[in-house]
C-alpha cells in the first residue's frame, strides 16, 4: 500500500545495523531509534517494503572491503522496492507515493551507502531508481536490481549480441538466472547452456537454457562444445577460460581471475531498468525468488545464514518491513 503523502515522515526508525565486521549471527544487530536520513536534493526518502539480499552484502558484513568501505556502524542492504515519501528539491521524475525499486549504492564496494535498504526508510539518489513494473510485487521487484544490471551489463562487456552462444556459471543463482533470461529473451542468443545441481535443471529449461549442465555429473570445461562467451557467476575463471571459443570471451563477477577472463563490478544504473521495463513487464524476463522466503524483517539474521548457504535459488529477499 502506498502511504499518504500527508502522513508525517517520523524523524527515527527501525534499522539492522552492525558496528563492527563478522558474519550477521554475530554482529547484526535491530536497533529501532535509527535516525531515518536526511534528504539531499538529488535524492528520494522511501519508506521501505521489501529488500534483497546480496553476496556483495555478505562479504561487505565480514570486512572484505575495509579498504574501501565507508565507516561504521553501517545498514546494510543495496535491493530496495517501496514507496517514495519525500522528495528533495532537485528531484525530476518523482514524486511522493511513486512506487519504486533500485540498487541505492552507484559503485558496489567503493564506499558504498552507510545507510542500506534494511530499514524502515532509506534515502536514495533519483537517477539510482525506477519506477516499479505494475505487475510485480514489491517482494519481486526488490529482488531484481543488483542482480539484473550485473547481468545486463556483463553481457554488454562481452559483446554479446544475437546469434551468440553463451554458457552460464552458477544458473540457479541471484545473477545467472537473470544471465539466461536476458542472453535468450532481450539479447537473442543462438544457445544457452548453464550449470546447476541436479534439482535445479529444470528451472534452468524454465527460465531458457536449452542445455541444462548438472555440475555434480559432468565437467562442463569437458565438453566437445565450446561458447561465444562463458559467464561466470561462481568463481571458476580457471575453468571458464577452457570453455570459450577461440575469440569468444569470458567474464566473471567473483575473484581471482584467470586471464583471458576479466571480472567486473556493476555501476548501479537504472537507465537499465528502465532498459528491461517491457520485458519484465510482459513476463518475458522474471524475478526469480528463493521459495524458503521471503523472510520478515524480524529474521533478516537468518536471511543471511541461509544467503551463506551458497544453495539460494535466485534471490533471497526481505518483506515485509517491517
Amino acid at each position: 500500500m502506498a502511504a499518504p503523502s500527508t502522513a508525517p515522515v517520523p524523524s527515527h526508525n527501525k534499522a539492522w545495523l552492525y558496528s563492527e565486521y563478522g558474519s550477521a549471527v554475530d554482529v547484526l544487530k535491530l536497533d529501532s531509534n535509527v535516525a531515518v536520513p536526511q534528504v539531499k536534493e538529488d535524492q528520494v526518502l522511501i519508506k521501505v517494503v521489501a529488500a534483497s539480499l546480496n553476496p556483495l552484502d555478505s562479504k561487505r558484513l565480514r570486512g572484505f572491503f575495509k579498504a574501501t568501505d565507508s565507516p561504521l556502524p553501517t545498514v546494510p542492504g543495496y535491493d530496495v522496492a517501496g514507496v517514495v515519501v519525500k522528495v528533495g528539491s532537485q528531484v525530476k521524475n518523482f514524486k511522493e507515493g511513486d512506487e519504486v525499486y533500485g540498487d541505492i549504492t552507484e559503485k558496489g564496494i567503493d564506499h558504498p551507502k552507510r545507510f542500506g535498504s534494511l530499514a524502515e526508510h532509506t534515502a536514495v539518489e533519483e537517477k539510482l531508481l525506477a519506477l516499479k513494473p505494475k505487475n510485480l510485487s514489491f517482494a519481486e521487484a526488490a529482488s531484481l536490481p543488483l542482480a539484473i544490471e550485473t547481468a545486463y551489463e556483463g553481457l554488454e562487456r562481452t559483446g554479446f549480441s544475437a546469434g551468440k552462444s553463451i554458457l552460464v556459471l552458477g544458473g540457479a543463482g541471484g545473477v545467472g538466472t537473470q544471465v539466461i533470461q536476458l542472453a535468450k529473451h532481450v539479447f537473442g542468443a543462438s544457445k544457452v547452456a548453464a550449470t546447476a545441481s541436479t534439482a535445479k535443471l529444470e528451472l534452468l529449461k524454465s527460465l531458457g537454457a536449452d542445455l541444462a549442465i548438472d555440475y555434480t555429473k559432468e565437467n562442463f570445461e569437458d565438453l566437445p562444445e565450446k561458447f561465444d562467451v562463458v559467464y561466470d557467476t561462481v568463481g571458476q575463471s580457471d575453468r571458464a577460460v577452457k570453455a570459450v571459443k577461440e575469440g569468444g570471451q569470458a567474464v566473471t563477477i567473483v575473484s581471482p581471475v584467470t586471464p583471458p577472463a576479466f571480472r567486473f563490478g556493476v555501476t548501479s544504473n537504472a537507465s537499465i531498468l528502465e532498459k528491461l521495463k517491457p520485458y519484465l513487464e510482459s513476463g518475458k524476463v522474471k524475478p526469480v525468488i528463493d521459495p524458503k522466503g521471503p523472510f520478515p524483517f524480524s529474521k533478516t539474521v537468518e536471511a543471511f545464514s541461509y544467503l551463506d548457504t551458497n544453495r539460494a535459488t535466485g534471490k533471497v529477499v526481505v518483506y515485509p518491513i517491517p
